[in-house]
């Protein structure tokens, strides 16, 4: 079972420069659900609705717009049940699609390997997501996971600030800012209620695509 209530994943946060407090802590309530996706969904509502209220309040500041894949070039991770929300989307896709998705994973995940062997940052290594088609969009935009979902608009973990390089946020500046940790948390809880000891794993997009079973593709 899935979906039992917890602490909100955002802070409530006071926007210096417009005095108002942005977000509610009672605003992400799941319900309980058989459903091991449910919990996930209702967390990636939050954190869309978030995101998109950011984009209205600082319509200039935030860049993301149809025909941009920047964050379609960073490199991370994914949790456990992401993976398989991913792996869930992909499977309803034409054999064709699938197809090439896969071709883009092996050469990405050749240079996630390379940036491992060679000890590069991560923060600053750019691989292109294998689920990106020719136009560069997403085959799996409805499934994508949480660093896709916030990439364009500030973000903090750790007390490390992250915004996107296009964005026009300023810094020294107060922004509404989306609280990774705790998210992380509620991925890490979901994932290990799936499985304990493979939830606290995290796995590049290519490795998730990699491990179908490809035969008769």
């Amino acid at each position: 079972m899935f979906g039992i209530d917890f602490e909100s994943p955002f802070r409530i946060v006071k926007n210096h420069r417009r005095g108002y407090i942005f977000f509610k802590e009672d605003t992400y309530k799941p319900k309980r659900s058989n459903n091991m996706f449910s919990r996930l969904q209702a967390l990636y509502d939050t954190i869309d609705s978030t995101a998109a209220q950011i984009a209205s309040d600082f319509s200039r500041e935030v860049k993301c717009k149809k025909g941009c894949s920047d964050c379609c070039h960073a490199a991370f991770d994914v949790s456990l049940i992401e993976a398989y929300y991913i792996l869930n989307s992909f499977r309803g896709l034409p054999r064709k699609v699938r197809r090439q998705a896969m071709k883009n994973a092996g050469r990405a995940m050749k240079e996630w390997e390379q940036m491992v062997k060679e000890q590069l940052e991560i923060s600053t290594t750019r691989i292109r997501c294998p689920l990106l088609d020719g136009n560069d969009t997403c085959i799996i935009y409805e499934a994508r996971p949480v660093n896709c979902r916030t990439y364009g608009v500030p973000t903090e973990i750790k007390g490390e600030g992250h915004v996107c390089r296009l964005s026009g946020f300023k810094p020294g500046m107060s922004y509404p800012t989306i609280k990774l940790l705790s998210v992380q948390k509620e991925l890490l809880a979901i994932s290990e209620g799936i499985n304990p000891q493979e939830g606290k794993k995290r796995w590049p997009v290519a490795a998730v695509l990699l491990s179908e079973n490809t035969k008769g593709e």
